[in-house]
């Protein structure tokens, strides 16, 4: 059992908690994840390795509750163990010899873009982050970023903090002032990647970017998170989840990631309204 060390709400709709699994913050870097079950009857599902602490033996992962799994998991207190926390799996982010990276984050993607950040700081390079959120209710990690950023650009779609507007602004804005960078790195929503890709293919700055929003099994067996990379097919959990964002078929990727929107909303009511009942 995998007992819960430390649980922050975020914001509304995004928790982080501290697990205790020394094993697996032995061996955990940067980019990879961990497969969780909160009870022996619930299902698995990948979460990213947001941070990791070796000496305390502890896993940082930071999750948004958007389904059934989920709102259970944030059911859980200080205290409380998990069924099964299974990992580091993935592909670590690639780092060494980057000398100036741009690191962009969207939402709770933020969560996975910040240990590379981190990572990217502890081996020299110059960082700059973008992060961006739709308001300023949803703003996580900004304190976590700014201690790892050389410079830190916050960007909200409404201007309620920050600047105004998307993460491609920010990014466009600094590309005319003069930064140049050795790669960009985006992990958010997939249509941030994709317009993120577009702007960097124009000036020719290799671009990678995380495709965990696909990944479902984990193991590759599924074939959940298959996506296609310069023609041909990948699996996002065992090839990745880091990829070439120039080679990413990112229409593709987001026509199978709403396939089962409508099945997952409706687990996450069934569960909502149990816990509902179990209040009353």
């Amino acid at each position: 059992m995998y007992r819960i060390v430390k649980k922050q709400v975020l914001n509304p709709t995004v928790t982080r908690m501290e697990i205790e699994a020394p094993l697996i913050a032995r061996k955990a870097e940067p980019g990879q994840f961990i497969i969780l079950r909160v009870d022996e009857k619930g299902e698995r599902i990948p979460l990213t390795v947001a941070d990791f602490d070796r000496e305390a033996g502890t896993v940082t992962i930071i999750f948004q509750i958007v389904g059934a799994t989920t709102e259970k998991l944030n059911h859980l207190e200080e205290g409380d163990c998990l069924q099964d926390f299974v990992g580091p799996l993935g592909r670590p982010s690639e780092t060494e010899g980057l000398k100036k990276v741009a690191v962009i984050g969207g939402g709770v993607g933020c969560a996975i873009a910040y240990p590379v950040a981190k990572k990217l700081h502890q081996q020299g390079a110059e960082v700059h982050s973008i992060v961006g959120f739709r308001n300023k209710d949803l703003v996580i990690l900004e304190e976590e970023f700014a201690a790892v950023s050389d410079k830190l650009v916050m960007m909200t779609d409404d201007g309620s903090y920050g600047e105004k507007g998307l993460v491609t602004n920010a990014l466009e804005k600094l590309i005319e002032e003069g930064e140049t960078y050795d790669e960009v790195i985006a992990i958010g929503p997939l249509v941030m990647m994709k317009f993120v890709t577009q702007v960097t293919k124009k000036h020719n700055i290799k671009t990678v970017v995380s495709m965990n929003p696909i990944m479902i099994d984990g193991t590759g067996m599924c074939g959940g998170c298959r996506l296609t990379v310069g023609g041909k097919t990948k699996f996002a959990c065992v090839d990745g989840p880091d990829f070439d964002g120039f080679e990413v078929d990112f229409d593709e990727a987001m026509a199978r990631g709403t396939m089962y929107r409508d099945f997952e909303r409706h687990a996450y009511e069934e569960t909502c309204n149990l816990f509902r009942k179990e209040v009353q």
